[in-house]
């Protein structure tokens, strides 16, 4: 399998890469662009939605094109924290303990309703996702790259949730919001079903592999020789520190949403085919990047501001550089 060696060639392989995932995912060509820039960004993301709505599908397609390996975790109240990295057995035939691997020991990691478990065990994911590593028994195992965990939560409040802090949602690059498809999506979505052109069922037989680790690496490595102005970067700079005092807004995003609204919109250009940053592209991101990272007053809420509806005042506000 070729590697890309040029920003014209990176750019050629992550649209063949959206193409694939696109004829699976009906309707989700902004969920499967953002997924794709955080992977080579060598980012994680939370992506809320209500059940149904192709979040698995994603990360098997993803697994299926790039010829990653997936795992998938289904977060419930009793999950316990070496059910995420693993634990050491005690093997009586050999009278020695034995390291049994974890679920988190893959490249591509679904955590389902990452909200459903407890503070203890989404603090051993939380961790593996920081270090790249886990460690069992004081022995460190680093994990294969590229590594990225895709968390999920439903935005409904239900009973038996633990909501994730502040401090660890900032450990994911993006939120992505997964929506229902319009209606024309939906209609080809249903049809394809119907006339077996795919399966209901998370069948991915049918997307071929186009890239693999060593092809993502590349990728990342490429995106990181976009040419970030200092004017645009400082356009991203002052997104991010508006945040931190503008009116609704209680908490505003750390550094380290400065440094992923410039890795973010890298990534963003490649796919635009540029090997520069424009303003456009870090406005492309900036939702994805800072919307779990801002916490609202409770005065804006009960005036019915959402973080999306702030995220558009700020830009709205925030002057950016002449192209």
């Amino acid at each position: 399998m070729t590697h890309p060696q040029t920003l014209a060639e990176a750019t050629e392989l992550a649209h063949r890469i959206e193409q694939q995932l696109n004829r699976v995912l009906i309707g989700q060509q902004q969920v499967v662009r953002e997924v794709l820039i955080a992977l080579i960004t060598g980012g994680h993301v939370l992506v809320e939605g209500v059940p149904g709505l192709g979040k698995t599908l994603l990360v098997r397609s993803l697994g299926r094109v790039l010829d990653l390996d997936f795992n998938r975790i289904q977060f419930t109240p009793d999950l316990m924290p070496t059910d995420v990295t693993g634990h050491a057995m005690y093997d009586p035939k050999s009278e020695q303990f034995r390291i049994r691997r974890g679920p988190a020991f893959t490249q591509l990691l679904l955590a389902d309703e990452i909200n459903r478990a407890p503070a203890k065990t989404q603090a051993a994911l939380l961790e593996v996702m920081q270090e790249r590593q886990i460690t069992i028994e004081g022995k460190a195992f680093t994990l294969s790259e590229p590594f990225m965990v895709l968390a999920t939560q439903n935005p409904l409040d239900q009973e038996g949730t633990y909501p994730l802090p502040e401090a660890e949602l900032d450990r994911f690059l993006f939120k992505v919001l997964i929506d229902y498809p319009g209606h024309d999506d939906e209609t080809t979505l249903v049809n394809m079903v119907l006339d077996g052109t795919i399966a209901a069922s998370l069948d991915v037989d049918s997307l071929t592999a186009v890239a693999d680790a060593d092809a993502i690496a590349a990728l990342k490595t490429l995106s990181a020789t976009v040419l970030l102005d200092p004017e645009v970067l400082d356009y991203a700079l002052r997104l991010v520190r508006t945040t931190r005092d503008f009116p609704g807004i209680i908490h505003g995003a750390s550094p380290r949403a400065s440094i992923a609204l410039a890795r973010a919109a890298r990534a963003q250009a490649l796919f635009e085919g540029r090997d520069f940053v424009t303003p456009d592209d870090i406005q492309q991101v900036a939702r994805p990047v800072l919307r779990h990272r801002i916490q609202l007053s409770a005065d804006a809420e009960i005036e019915g501001q959402t973080p999306e509806s702030a995220l558009e005042r700020l830009l709205a506000q925030v002057e950016a550089p002449k192209q």
